[in-house]
């Protein structure tokens, strides 16, 4: 019976540090989103969330950083303060111009947490994870950008994809080299 006792109490504090890293993951992607640089051109503001969306996904992995991603949007959803500063906040502000990008950070957290932990952990798989999530990324956010814009394809990559490619390479790469620096987080508790 102690036995017993003992795994029931281990699955409970599992389950706590599962919870501790979701929610402090998706706080930090909140703290990323203060980072924010507005672009006169565009209505897409550079910031530090895509960063914090892939650093999450390569850290924790595949379903913790889809769990983390959620609650961010739902979170953002709800009226935190956890969007760029830039935007209306709330359900405006996933209905806005940065929607489709928000709205993919789940989807993005999945695929870049899923490459990731395939195979050995090395920098240039995380890179290999962090392009694959930020094509997703972009996928949806241009095309969100594109149905706002009434399907003008080339005026959604005009504001919501040219003037970041830059800024994402150095976050791509910034990720992929923060990840190895981080422990496995509770990569035994996933499987």
């Amino acid at each position: 019976m102690a036995k017993s006792a003992t795994q029931t109490l281990n699955r409970i504090e599992t389950w706590w540090v599962q919870i501790a890293l979701v929610v402090g993951a998706s706080f930090f992607v909140a703290l990323c989103a203060r980072v924010t640089l507005p672009l006169p051109w565009t209505p897409v503001p550079l910031t530090l969330q895509n960063f914090g969306v892939l650093l999450v996904a390569l850290g924790l992995g595949s379903k913790r950083g889809f769990a983390a991603m959620t609650l961010y949007l739902a979170e953002g959803a709800s009226g935190m303060p956890v969007f760029n500063p830039s935007g209306l906040g709330g359900i405006a502000q996933l209905l806005g111009p940065t929607g489709g990008y928000l709205l993919a950070y789940p989807v993005v957290a999945l695929v870049t947490g899923l490459i990731a932990e395939r195979g050995t952990r090395s920098f240039l798989r995380s890179a290999v994870a962090a392009v694959a999530g930020e094509l997703v990324l972009f996928v949806l956010g241009v095309a969100w950008l594109a149905a706002l814009a009434n399907g003008a394809w080339w005026q959604a990559a005009q504001f919501g994809l040219y003037p970041f490619l830059f800024a994402e390479v150095a976050k791509i790469t910034a990720a992929a080299g923060a990840a190895l620096r981080l422990p496995r987080l509770g990569a035994q508790m996933s499987r």
